[in-house]
């Protein structure tokens, strides 16, 4: 029976427990998340991640196997299924550019409050040259999406639904910038404002009534 148990053990593949296991090869996970969004991918070790959780770096090499293992369970567990809804709706979403927008922010906006972690760990590893992540947001992530979104909003155009001094492509940029990178430097804008207020919801009305209207006073009775 000893060698029974033994064998079963021997046989589990690191990154596949079962029952209870899950629960604490979630929460390993979710240390490691916190590490490479804190410190980068490269730069963080199995051992710093360990110490995060509270374990021994020889309980992640039982789970993960190695930190390249690792990384791809954080892309296929997490990365992957937090974009996967917003990747749908935008693919899905009708052309009215006005919408479009909208659905674009409040997406991003969802994805933040979820997934606090996504921002700082985009910076690091996909704005940053030499990310570890770049490669994943164009062949695995949202590939296609930002040219999908081009078109549409360049078809806006040529229909006079869209400003035409616009560029279509730039207009997908801005909308990353207006979304992604306030949530990264939140802790940033707070400190400096001394305003801990500045959460999820101010920005996603800020974000909307910026894009909405500009600088210029809306109307009477128009809402964001």
């Amino acid at each position: 029976m000893a060698t029974s148990n033994k064998r079963a053990k021997a046989g589990r593949r690191a990154g596949r427990p079962s029952g209870d296991d899950q629960d604490l090869r979630r929460r390993l996970l979710d240390a490691a998340i916190a590490q490479f969004a804190r410190t980068g991918i490269a730069a963080t070790s199995l051992r710093a991640i360990a110490t995060e959780a509270g374990v021994t770096p020889a309980m992640l090499h039982y789970y993960f196997g190695d930190k390249a293992r690792l990384q791809q369970a954080l892309i296929d567990e997490r990365l992957l299924p937090a974009l996967a809804p917003l990747r749908t709706q935008l693919e899905h979403a009708g052309d009215d550019p006005a919408a479009l927008i909208e659905g674009f922010v409040r997406g991003i906006g969802e994805l933040v409050v979820h997934h606090p972690w996504l921002p700082p760990l985009w910076v690091r590893e996909v704005l940053c040259e030499g990310g570890a992540l770049r490669d994943v947001l164009f062949t695995q992530a949202v590939p296609g999406v930002p040219q999908l979104l081009a078109q549409r909003f360049a078809a806006a155009q040529a229909d006079g639904r869209l400003n035409a001094a616009l560029d279509p492509r730039l207009l997908v940029v801005s909308l990353v910038g207006l979304t992604l990178f306030p949530a990264a430097g939140a802790p940033i804008w707070r400190r400096a404002f001394g305003a801990e207020e500045l959460g999820a919801e101010v920005m996603l009305r800020h974000t909307l009534a910026l894009l909405g209207h500009g600088i210029g006073a809306a109307e009477p009775g128009e809402t964001a």
